[in-house]
């Protein structure tokens, strides 16, 4: 991916990486540890495989997400989070810790919208 303008700030940089409805939700599904495709996408009812695949190759170019393949009669690949992905999973726990907090308000808004 090639971005066309500077970043304005940390959030924008920040925003440009984890942008997207799925991937702050694949960070939080590897946050646990080693997991293959389908384990991720049983943890994310509602992804398809095609955006799940499209999701996690983003995240592997943003070095975020490291994908390991096995040479093994059935194919096994498994996906886990590198160090700077680690590091933005500890940058989103306090973001994760406010939508924990008002979730009910938040639920009950957009109830009502």
């Amino acid at each position: 991916m090639v971005r066309k303008r500077p970043y304005v700030c940390g959030i924008d940089a920040a925003l440009d990486v984890v942008g997207g409805k799925w991937k702050v939700l694949i960070l939080w599904a590897l946050s646990t540890g080693t997991k293959r495709f389908g384990e991720v996408k049983r943890e994310l009812p509602g992804v398809s495989v095609k955006v799940l695949t499209e999701q996690l190759r983003e995240l592997e170019a943003d070095e975020i997400v490291t994908r390991h393949e096995y040479d093994e009669t059935v194919p096994r690949v498994e996906y886990s989070l590198t160090e700077f992905g680690r590091s933005l999973n500890e940058a989103l726990g306090p973001l994760g810790a406010w939508g924990a907090r008002h979730r009910a308000r938040i639920e009950s808004l957009r109830a009502n919208a």
